[in-house]
């Protein structure tokens, strides 16, 4: 089958979870005998045409804040039906936009749509941009032959907003194996296990800013506990440069607060290595790969209380409440005061993560969802 991923940045992922979700399920699905052809704009990606066996095809978009994403799936559409493609797999309900144009162009292909996240809920959006990506949410519910949700969150969403019933199909991680090298942390002056980390897109709905305010409240109050401990937050920019410099503000009178930029390879195996904790202080999510990843390294994780994050972190990490500076403060203070804990919470999370969200099966399950659409296209999209 040749299965075409549309909505993605590209692959390598060197940032964001929809990149690494697209990269890691093509090569497992490559591996199941499939071809795939991930779609990629020219400005993310290295010039690699095949990545772990996957086809790497740039197509042209327009590089901006409202259009990148919308001109990039147009363009990515025409190309997969003249390569006539079995299946249509757009990521996102941006892209969604578009979903009905590839049952013009090849009737006979199949449209799935993986439904990611609550896109419009970001704070970075405009009121049109909101409304498009409304429209973009039904359009990923009604249109394609089955949508997945990543989350049991959305598929409980998606069942009451649109009627559709969405095939959860969680996001995964790998469980790492390989050392790490120390040494790779040196230009962020930071030492293993010795600073907290953010792992994130630098975009204002993911709250690095309630992070960055809640260590210096902690550090202000209790700067013997805090010692030379560090905040290492890696992320960069989502065409918002803005939000970027005012992280830059807040952090620039702290030097105990590191701003790595986007890391990825080895620099980014090494800063989750040794990490002594994590932290997600997310306001709206779909299910965070940062999360999975974190917890797959046997990493404690302190996230927000945000439905999507408690699916990981309720019965296998710990919370603070969403937005709030001074609960997060005296969370991070708990751990700093409790390394056992964190120890064992880590450990806890680890095995959970390698039981239930392994890349394998969540491959082989979106395989049998492709398979069935061929089989018995009627009983994979049911509406109440």
């Amino acid at each position: 089958m040749k299965i075409a991923m549309i909505g993605q940045k590209g692959i390598p992922a060197r940032s964001g979870g929809i990149e690494r979700h697209v990269e890691e399920l093509s090569a497992e699905l490559v591996a199941r005998g499939h071809e795939v052809l991930v779609f990629c704009r020219s400005w993310y990606v290295w010039p690699i045409r095949d990545h772990r066996g996957v086809t790497c095809i740039k197509t042209w978009s327009l590089p901006s804040k409202h259009l990148d994403a919308i001109t990039h799936t147009f363009t990515s559409i025409l190309r997969a039906a003249k390569e006539k493609v079995d299946v249509f797999h757009f990521h996102g309900v941006g892209p969604a936009l578009l979903a009905w144009l590839p049952k013009l162009l090849r009737p006979s292909a199949k449209v799935v749509v993986t439904f990611h996240c609550i896109d419009r809920h970001h704070q970075k959006w405009g009121r049109i941009a909101r409304l498009m990506l409304s429209v973009g949410e039904r359009f990923a519910c009604t249109v394609p032959d089955a949508t997945i949700s990543v989350s049991k969150t959305l598929e409980t969403y998606c069942r009451l907003s649109w009627g559709v019933t969405a095939k959860y199909i969680p996001n995964g991680t790998q469980i790492p194996l390989e050392d790490s090298d120390p040494a790779l942390l040196k230009p962020f002056d930071l030492k293993p296990g010795n600073y907290f980390m953010m792992c994130a897109r630098l975009v204002r709905h993911k709250g690095a800013h309630t992070l960055i305010a809640a260590w210096k409240k902690l550090k202000k109050a209790h700067p013997e506990l805090v010692g030379d401990k560090k905040l290492a937050i890696v992320g960069g920019s989502a065409f918002t440069d803005d939000y970027v410099r005012e992280l830059e503000r807040l952090a620039k009178d702290e030097p105990s607060i590191v701003l790595t930029g986007n890391q990825s390879g080895e620099t980014l195996h090494t800063l989750f290595s040794n990490t002594y904790a994590a932290v997600h202080p997310s306001e709206s999510e779909g299910l965070p790969i940062a999360v999975l990843e974190a917890m797959s390294y046997g990493k404690c994780v302190l996230s927000s209380d945000i439905p999507e994050n408690l699916e990981l972190t309720q019965d296998h990490g710990l919370t603070f409440e969403v937005g709030n500076e001074k609960d997060l403060a005296s969370q991070l203070k708990m751990l700093l005061e409790n390394p056992e804990l964190v120890k064992a919470v880590g450990a806890e999370a680890r095995i959970h993560i390698a039981k239930h969200y392994d890349w394998k099966d969540i491959a082989e399950t979106t395989d049998y969802l492709y398979e069935l659409l061929w089989l018995e296209p009627e009983l994979t999209k049911q509406t109440t």
